[in-house]
């Protein structure tokens, strides 16, 4: 989580003067892309501290914005390295830069590239004109699953200590045999939580257009409510027994909770997300996932001492 560089004034090739100057993230993928896409070819590239995060996320926080852009154009002396007086942007930092306001206090006339960098080179050809799919952000399948490892690493680091504390906790309750009820108990209750890791992180992204409703702690909690039924199922719970009603119980509230919590994390791959509707939907759904996965907690333990 620390993949970042130090922000400043980068030469690529030999630029001289007259060289396009290129405005990126420190997050050194995106800083790394733009080089990529470069090879053979002078540029400057102007590295803004954008704390590690990418270009759309840093705009969508205000950190790849027009206060640190004009700042780091007379931090780097730009103006006297370059004669020209124009600064290409990703097309993604739009929501966080203010171009007149960029030109005002710098001097500089920002021009908005291509959304890809491999569009970078003919963009720079074509007299930084850009056509029409140069413009336009895609969200298919492939550039969606490619979020998924990185979600899904995270989840399962954080799943290791839970797993851990709900072995120990199945052995408890009515019934003989600590050790028998906890390899038996407990061994169910990690495979419900990876069930519930893999709905809200991987198979929501993957079905996320066909998922119904536009939050995505939704589509997370509609995935997860139909891998609990298909878990329970398999389990064969005999809702006879009061135990047993609870721990179905237990398990329908925690598994499509999760599964919603961890859907949230993927509102960058989607065409209408916003900064004011993701806040908005974390109002309303995180202390509904807090509550959710209280009772359910609730109920599973309860199970553990009634017949």
């Amino acid at each position: 989580m620390h993949y970042f560089i130090e922000p400043g004034l980068y030469a690529l090739d030999q630029p001289d003067p007259e060289a396009p100057v290129l405005v990126t993230a420190n997050y050194k993928m995106s800083f790394d892309r733009l080089r990529e896409t470069r090879s053979g070819r002078n540029a400057w590239i102007l590295v803004l501290n954008t704390e590690g995060v990418n270009v759309w996320c840093a705009a969508g926080k205000g950190t790849f914005g027009t206060a640190e852009l004009v700042q780091r154009v007379s931090t780097s002396r730009l103006a006297a390295v370059v004669t020209h007086r124009r600064l290409i942007l990703p097309q993604l930092a739009g929501p966080g830069v203010s171009a007149h306001q960029v030109r005002k206090f710098s001097d500089f006339q920002v021009t908005y590239g291509p959304i890809r960098a491999s569009d970078l080179p003919a963009f720079l050809d074509s007299g930084l004109k850009a056509s029409p799919e140069m413009r336009r952000k895609t969200f298919t399948l492939r550039e969606r699953a490619v979020l998924i490892p990185v979600e899904l690493v995270g989840a399962l680091k954080s799943a290791v200590p839970v797993l851990v504390v709900l072995f120990f906790l199945s052995g408890l309750g009515v019934g003989p045999g600590y050790w028998s009820k906890a390899w038996s108990a407990g061994g169910f209750s990690s495979i419900a939580l990876l069930i519930a890791i893999l709905s809200g992180a991987v198979l929501t992204p993957l079905l996320l257009p066909w998922l119904p409703g536009r939050a995505f702690s939704v589509k997370g909690l509609v995935t997860g409510l139909a891998l609990a039924a298909g878990l329970i199922a398999l389990r064969g719970y005999d809702l006879r027994l009061l135990a047993d009603r609870l721990e179905t119980l237990g398990w329908l509230f925690m598994i499509p909770t999760v599964s919603a919590y961890l859907a949230m994390n993927f509102t960058g791959a989607s065409t209408y997300t916003s900064l004011s509707g993701v806040r908005k939907e974390m109002r309303w759904a995180v202390p509904m996932e807090i509550g959710a996965a209280c009772a359910g907690l609730c109920l599973w333990m309860a199970s553990r001492f009634v017949h």
